[in-house]
């Protein structure tokens, strides 16, 4: 974290800061509507404790849903110009690693008094959006509301449900009118999802490892693959992110956009596209690229995730930039959208918490909380920190890696090509979720070209793990 120019700690300063804040934000009726008989549930991992948003759906005439999606107000305690604010301004983000976590916010406020905890009234921002029924979005709205969980669930458990693959869950089955009402949202998830890839929206699916531990002990690394339940918060997220930074701009407010540039290396995706007997145009097009996804990924579904892997690497890194009122900001690539705000993670990302004190802003009326020029500072320092953050988790990531594979150096494997740059190539091999750096018979290799290769040494102090090529 210090190598990377990023706070470990929160100094005596914040904790006194800290110690002022005791109970959660209230508001009167006249500034927020009160949504807590509405049946609010959060779905996010089976131990996050920083729980930024709730969901819930209505149905409408005419097959129609109505979604709402409440977001923390951690702006209500966090002030901006606050010694608590001025850490989170400079980390920009939680860091996850293996090791430890480091939270861009105190976990007394991030796990406490702003997070949206079960049985807990808290104030929200609410993004309504009315879809059609073939989920399309017919209107949205941006409100000021108080709102309570009636129940904490984790992804995976709630897939397997929706699928039919597992049971009914206890809380559930106990909140009554809770399993349909997620039906409904899993019903409009899937819409949205169908009509997102239509418009060109790319189906990327890459395999995320998580350390499993016994203890303090680091016993194995396992993939986790997108699931129902991940695909409903995603969707209901991509589309409150695009009703966020619509809202702003009818509102003649800034904004801080979060892009995905046109892909320098489409030459390379035409490349990988060609090898698999596809032709895309020379041109970048989101759509076309979409549709050679989806038919690779019907043709061989065990191996998708790996050509994911290539083109995420080649799509190119997301970064943030200032949208002021006139501007026209690059969009999202990979999205297929024009307007995107990172907004639903305000206990997690400082870009949300920014976003959220506009939104208040353009709610009440008023005028920008900030100037154009900070706005311009603050979307370039947080792509930077954001960068450093990835670093971390990706240096802790290897550690953990090359602690598991010390005992396996000489073993061969099956890998795929994730970089190719003049500072070094990198492989990540296809029957353990681990990435390491190619340092013999890197020669001629691209992205997205599979090879065989023997692990050379690690090094889990320094993240190292090194592999040679066999010819």
């Amino acid at each position: 974290m210090l190598e990377r120019g990023l706070l470990s700690d929160f100094s005596t300063a914040e904790l006194a800061e800290l110690g002022t804040i005791q109970v959660p934000a209230t508001a009167n009726s006249l500034s927020a509507r009160d949504l807590r008989d509405l049946l609010w549930a959060s779905i996010d991992n089976d131990d996050s404790r920083d729980l930024d948003q709730l969901t819930v759906a209505e149905s409408l005439p005419g097959e129609r849903v109505k979604i709402l999606v409440a977001i923390a107000d951690v702006g209500a305690l966090v002030k901006d110009g606050s010694a608590i604010d001025d850490h989170a301004r400079h980390n920009t983000t939680s860091v996850y690693t293996a090791a430890q976590i480091f939270p861009m916010l105190p976990e007394d406020l991030s796990t406490g008094l702003t997070s949206l905890n079960p049985g807990e009234d808290r104030l929200s921002i609410v993004i309504e959006m009315v879809l059609a029924a073939d989920g399309a979005l017919e209107d949205s709205d941006v409100y000021r509301a108080r709102v309570r969980s009636h129940a904490k669930l984790a992804y995976d458990s709630v897939a397997a449900w929706l699928e039919g693959n597992g049971p009914v869950l206890g809380a559930i089955d106990e909140v009554n009118g809770l399993a349909e009402n997620l039906r409904t949202q899993d019903r409009a998830a899937q819409g949205m999802k169908t009509l997102r890839h239509v418009h060109g929206a790319l189906s990327l699916e890459t395999i995320e490892a998580r350390p499993i531990f016994e203890g303090d002990t680091l016993r194995d690394l396992r993939a986790e693959s997108p699931n129902r339940a991940k695909d409903l918060i995603e969707d209901f997220m991509i589309a409150a992110n695009g009703v966020t930074a619509r809202y702003l701009s009818s509102r003649q407010l800034p904004s801080i956009r979060r892009v995905v540039r046109t892909p320098e290396r489409w030459d390379r995706i035409v490349e990988i596209a060609a090898e698999h007997s596809y032709t895309l145009p020379s041109r970048p097009d989101s759509a076309a690229l979409e549709r050679f996804l989806t038919k690779e990924k019907a043709a061989d579904p065990v191996r998708f995730p790996d050509l994911s892997l290539a083109v995420t690497k080649l799509l190119g890194a997301g970064e943030y930039t200032a949208e002021l009122p006139g501007d026209v900001a690059p969009g999202h690539f990979g999205l297929s959208v024009k307007d995107y705000a990172h907004s639903t993670a305000p206990n997690r990302r400082y870009t949300d918490l920014v976003t959220q004190r506009l939104l208040k802003a353009a709610i009440a009326g008023e005028p920008s909380p900030y100037g154009g020029d900070e706005l311009v500072a603050l979307a370039t320092h947080c792509s930077r920190q954001e960068n450093a953050a990835n670093k971390v988790e990706r240096q802790v990531a290897k550690s953990a890696a090359a602690l598991l594979l010390r005992s396996r150096i000489g073993e061969e494997f099956d890998a795929i090509v994730t970089g190719a740059a003049p500072k070094g190539t990198w492989v990540r091999l296809l029957s353990v979720p681990v990435e390491g750096k190619l340092a013999q018979g890197f020669e001629g290799v691209d992205v997205g070209d599979r090879l065989h290769v023997q692990l050379m040494s690690v090094d889990a102090g320094r993240g190292f793990i090194d592999f040679g090529r066999v010819t």
